[in-house]
């Protein structure tokens, strides 16, 4: 044999064994799953999956040195939560997170052998992902993002605002929302009486939607709006805060990042505490824990976020109250 050639093959006997054990590594690196709710450009879908990989790393899993992480985004459209369930079921990673309810229920229906961690999911048991709140069974556990008394703060919080109020739409998708609507509708309902409003359904499916029954709401006096909490909305939220406005709807909203983007008010969960907390579930599933043996997780930061220059433009004068109770204010 030439020196050369020598040389060459002895050098490729050095190098194949650190390849071939990168590439087994890398099988071996547990896989994360996602499929968020949002679209890929939204803020807060990116507020969230940094939440979560900061939990991760927390716990001293850094992606692609330790974890592999996949994420789909499907952005409120009931057709791509089910094709990117599918598509990660078929990856067959440790985990999935599922980044709101609309995500759960594709997830549930396209694998019942992979553990899920729902994050800002509502009613997991009477959706049927769950038995009960202290021993999930089966494959999935998670986070809530919703308690009942949030209703009644809503309406308390949009009367607080607008004292003037007499009509509130309460504003959904049934497609994407947790038992089509009703879930937030029913609790609304039962509380309106306290504080002297009528409720009116208002559910939507897409923008013209939501245009027209916003326009058409806004032909009496009095109103207001109520949007609960669903990947739809969140995703549709710009469409539904220029409606508002343009109507002189005084609104409120189930999440701060709606007031960010122009709304008045909000009272709702803390969305990335959320994510990061799940970061626990996983780590300790990959560690070979059970979803069935981990107890569901309820919120438990609730903030209030008030925009002063949204309340301006609706001629509200925001009481001193309220804004001492506010966890943020807008200017």
């Amino acid at each position: 044999m030439k020196r050369r050639d020598f040389i060459a093959a002895l050098g490729g006997v050095l190098l194949c064994p650190p390849l071939a054990a990168r590439a087994q590594q890398l099988n071996q690196m547990p896989r994360l799953g996602v499929l968020m709710g949002y679209g890929k450009d939204d803020p807060d879908a990116q507020a969230r999956i940094a939440a979560l990989r900061q939990g991760l790393e927390q716990l001293g899993r850094s992606e692609g040195r330790n974890i592999q992480i996949e994420i789909r985004y499907a952005a409120g459209v009931p057709g791509l939560f089910r094709q990117y369930a599918k598509e990660l079921a078929d990856l067959n990673p440790d985990v999935i997170i599922a980044d709101t309810t609309a995500s759960a229920a594709a997830l549930v229906r396209a694998t019942h052998s992979i553990p899920i961690v729902f994050v800002s999911v509502t009613d997991p048991v009477g959706n049927g992902y769950v038995k009960n709140l202290a021993n999930p069974g089966g494959n999935i556990t998670g986070f809530t993002n919703f308690e009942f008394a949030m209703s009644g703060k809503w309406l308390e919080v949009l009367k607080d605002i607008s004292p003037g109020i007499e009509r509130v739409a309460v504003v959904f998708n049934p497609e994407t929302a947790a038992g089509r609507g009703s879930f937030f509708l029913e609790p609304i309902k039962a509380s309106a009486p306290s504080i002297a409003v009528k409720i009116f359904p208002a559910p939507v499916q897409n923008d013209a939607e939501i245009e027209r029954v916003i326009a058409e709401f806004a032909h009496d006096p009095h109103g207001g709006l109520i949007v609960t909490l669903d990947a739809f909305t969140a995703v549709h939220r710009d469409t539904i805060i220029a409606q508002a406005a343009a109507r002189k709807l005084p609104s409120v909203y189930p999440l701060e990042h709606y007031v960010v983007a122009g709304g008045l008010v909000s009272y709702g969960v803390d969305a990335s505490d959320l994510h990061r907390r799940a970061a626990s579930y996983v780590d300790r599933i990959i560690r070979g824990e059970k979803p069935a043996d981990l107890p569901i997780q309820q919120p438990t930061k609730f903030n209030l976020v008030v925009n002063l220059k949204t309340a301006h433009a609706l001629d509200l004068t925001v009481p001193p109250t309220l804004l001492s109770r506010a966890d943020d204010v807008i200017e």
